[in-house]
């Protein structure tokens, strides 16, 4: 799998993580969904990672994702950052997987 992270997108990013610790993950979130298959693509930022998550390389820093969860993204992606409307897009040669993310931070329970 191959993830490209445009210049916006890492601007926006570390303007919205500059100080934190954590890790980048795109979660595959099924919460209100109705049932597993039907869920969107979230771009979250987690103070600590789930046993099952695997991480890919990309141009700009390491991304997570869910391994019982990779059979809903495509084998190329880039992750983007449209000033237009102000979001975060997952996008791959075949479709747009999420053309209006926000950037979660998640905050550590204890």
């Amino acid at each position: 799998m191959e993830i490209i992270i445009t210049e916006a997108a890492t601007k926006k990013i570390n303007a919205r993580t500059d100080g934190r610790e954590g890790y980048l993950k795109l979660k595959y979130d099924t919460d209100g969904c109705g049932c597993a298959v039907n869920g969107i693509v979230a771009l979250w930022f987690v103070p600590e990672l789930d046993d099952n998550d695997i991480s890919i390389e990309t141009n700009d820093r390491t991304v997570y994702l869910e391994k019982s969860k990779i059979i809903f993204f495509d084998e190329q992606m880039k992750i983007d950052f449209s000033e237009v409307t102000n979001c975060f897009q997952l996008i791959s040669p075949q479709q747009m997987l999420n053309g209006h993310m926000s950037l979660i931070i998640k905050k550590k329970i204890d």
